[in-house]
């Protein structure tokens, strides 16, 4: 293992994709330096400066870390039969998070951050470096905050999703005021957005305008799920309250599409359209129209949703290759997607964004000089190898802020 201060190369490198404008995103036969948990120089390997350490990859591809923009990570219990049920045809429905909610009050601190813990510890041999996790399985005031804490243990970005279901127990219009007063207030200074399942069966368009509007009152970040089980208000909330991200997306229209493509008009920060593929799979919804999404113009993630209902992985590289084999997408936009398209529907795709903590941080999803050194190695000559072999484990090392964790 590589500690984050020495200078180390890496050299013998295939094919480096770097995601940056500069370089055309990807270097061939290639090098790199890391240095101070960042990267220090990118460039051709007959150029490469010496360094502290240098270590030889033998042709193996290197690409940035996955960035996992989408995930439910804080929670207890088991759906396996909900999973089989639906396997047997019964169609999915929001209805199963209760069941999660129910077992997710009554586990212990240790439980759930021992279950955070061994997802992260997944996901990152298979190659993720930054992830986003959400609360939601609490839905009281005291639950939220503790699995805000527990998040900002093991995240790097934290969001509120106390606008999941409405639980069993509550009166929909009463919870809705926990929502946007005393629970987004408690949770607040714990997460840098708020999310919203805005869906039949979750939250309606009057319901999810409330929360984020009290989302921006309130100085955060929005994000939001979004037409998932059919077409509904939620791409139009997510540009109109300019969303980093809307979600799901398995029943657009050709508005819907304009409109996420028309929200980066002149370059300027828009709502980039996340894909679930895996989610799709596992509830047997529609895939997400990836390719009519780039098409068109849209800044288009690419992320895990891993929870324990609909989309139980941690696997980016599944994902990419679903999104390659079904979608419609090539290799290097599914990589850019689950890489800086990431980043940029998270905002940490630029220099001097915060962790939970409040640390500023250089930008991820992008290997350029500066940017943070979260990367990973292929055992593999090229990116395309992603797809080309589907569901082999190919990443062979990690770094992550210029460590070696892999």
């Amino acid at each position: 293992m590589t500690g984050a201060q020495e200078s180390v190369l890496l050299d013998g490198i295939s094919e480096l994709t770097t995601n940056d404008e500069a370089n055309g995103g990807r270097v061939t036969d290639a090098a790199l330096v890391m240095e101070g948990g960042r990267i220090a120089w990118v460039g051709a390997a007959g150029n490469a400066p010496a360094a502290d350490q240098r270590i030889a990859l033998g042709d193996r591809a290197v690409l940035p870390g996955w960035v996992d923009s989408h995930t439910h990570m804080v929670f207890a219990g088991d759906r396996t039969a909900e999973f089989e049920a639906r396997m047997a045809g019964r169609p999915y429905s929001a209805g199963g998070i209760n069941v999660t909610v129910e077992a997710t009050r009554a586990a212990s601190d240790e439980d759930l951050e021992a279950n955070i813990t061994r997802l992260v510890a997944e996901a990152r041999r298979g190659g993720t470096t930054t992830i986003e996790t959400k609360t939601g399985y609490g839905l009281t005031v005291a639950d939220e905050v503790r699995a805000a804490h527990v998040a900002r243990r093991h995240a790097d970005a934290v969001t509120f999703l106390g606008a999941h279901v409405v639980p069993e127990d509550q009166d929909p219009a009463g919870y809705l005021e926990l929502v946007t007063g005393p629970m987004l207030d408690a949770v607040a200074p714990l997460a840098s957005a708020v999310d919203a399942f805005c869906e039949t069966g979750a939250f309606d368009e009057a319901a999810t305008r409330l929360v984020l509007e009290t989302a921006r009152e309130h100085g955060l970040a929005r994000r939001l799920h979004g037409n998932q089980l059919g077409h509904g208000p939620g791409v139009r909330l997510a540009v109109e309250y300019e969303a980093l991200s809307v979600d799901h997306l398995g029943f657009l229209t050709e508005h819907d599409v304009d409109a996420l493509a028309s929200s980066w008009a002149g370059g300027t920060r828009g709502t980039v359209a996340t894909v679930l593929p895996a989610c799709d799979l596992s509830t047997k919804m529609p895939l997400a129209p990836a390719r009519r999404l780039l098409d068109a113009g849209a800044v288009v993630a690419i992320a895990s949703n891993c929870n324990p209902g609909t989309s139980f992985t941690t696997s980016m590289a599944f994902c990419v290759a679903t999104a390659v084999l079904q979608m419609g997408m090539s290799v290097r936009e599914a990589v850019r997607a689950a890489t800086l398209g990431g980043a940029i529907a998270l905002g940490v795709h630029t220099d001097g964004w915060r962790d939970p903590h409040g640390v500023p941080q250089p930008a991820v999803g992008v290997l350029r000089a500066g940017a943070r050194a979260d990367l990973q190695v292929l055992d593999a000559p090229s990116v395309t190898h992603l797809a080309y072999r589907p569901a082999v484990p190919l990443t062979r090392a990690v770094w992550k802020a210029g460590v070696q964790e892999i």
